[in-house]
């Protein structure tokens, strides 16, 4: 992948996942930090059993659970200390 089409490819996974043509393990990685940040109490056991049936083990799924975890909690500290946004950003919808 060159330049150009790395560029258009994280565009694509920037502004919807689901259409970046990722991996199946990844999607579903993708899919499930979803439901865990819009609607964690959504999440049930068949959640996580889609993940080991794509091969992710228990570590790995932790791990997983921790990442996005970690990066809701702090998103949601900047926000609400109003942290400035990096340059090249784009603004919060809202």
């Amino acid at each position: 992948m060159d330049g150009a089409e790395r560029e258009a490819w994280l565009a694509r996974l920037a502004s919807d996942w689901r259409g970046a043509g990722l991996a199946p393990v990844d999607a579903a990685l993708c899919a499930y930090a979803e439901k865990l940040t819009r609607t964690p109490a959504a999440v049930t056991e068949a959640d996580l059993t889609a993940l080991r049936g794509l091969g992710l083990d228990e570590q790995a799924i932790h791990e997983a659970i921790q990442v996005i975890a970690y990066f809701n909690y702090i998103n949601r500290v900047a926000d609400a200390v109003h942290v400035d946004l990096e340059p090249g950003m784009p603004p919060y919808p809202g």
